[in-house]
């Protein structure tokens, strides 16, 4: 029996459903892929599919792995290019009970320690994080205020470039000691840390 388009629709909606979901995890996704799916079959010339199961199936799971694809490389750029301002502001009023957002923070903190120098780095997060007026960071790194101010132009600059960032900066206890300076107050462990990273930056790979 030949089924027309609503007849078809209302048949494999639900499978296509089911495989669209079980590939994306969100329903909202995959209602729209299975919808795209029926719109680019309906414009298409029905005589020419062979086998219309077979066809809405395998074009489904295609438009699952292209959004994949495509959330995986906003992601990416998002990472790449994105503005820390916001969430410094979220990180300052946080307690660190959500998982999710230390997950953000994590993320957000290698890309700060894949892009910025270690002079830059601690000059970054002093000023923008901790707030800390230039006569205190020149103290702490014992560098001029002006100075100073050139390395957290650069950061901020370098952070705002878009394209990946060429090195890899070995894993080491700074975010643990950032955290802790952030959620207990304790930002002379973490000073001890900057100045540590700056004397004995961790090899580049």
């Amino acid at each position: 029996m030949t089924l027309n388009p609503t007849q078809t629709i209302t048949l494999y909606q639900p499978l296509l459903h089911q495989i669209a979901y079980n590939l994306l995890r969100c329903k909202a996704d995959a209602e729209d892929v299975v919808q795209d799916t029926f719109v680019k079959w309906l414009s298409i010339e029905q005589e020419k599919i062979v086998n219309t199961k077979a066809y809405l199936i395998k074009a489904v799971t295609n438009n699952c792995l292209n959004h994949l694809n495509t959330l995986k490389r906003k992601k990416e750029e998002y990472w790449d290019s994105f503005q820390l301002s916001e969430l410094i502001v979220k990180f300052k009023e946080s307690d660190f009970a959500h998982l999710d957002f230390e997950k953000e923070l994590s993320a957000a903190f290698k890309v700060i320690q894949t892009k910025l120098e270690p002079l830059e780095r601690a000059a970054y997060l002093l000023k923008e994080v901790f707030d800390l007026e230039y006569d205190e960071i020149q103290k702490v790194l014992g560098k001029k205020a002006d100075y100073c101010r050139q390395l957290l132009s650069r950061a901020r600059k370098k952070l705002d470039e878009t394209g990946k960032a060429k090195v890899v900066i070995a894993e080491s206890g700074l975010f643990e000691s950032f955290k802790r300076a952030c959620d207990m107050g304790n930002v002379g462990e973490f000073i001890q840390h900057l100045k540590t990273d700056i004397t004995c930056p961790s090899v580049k790979k």
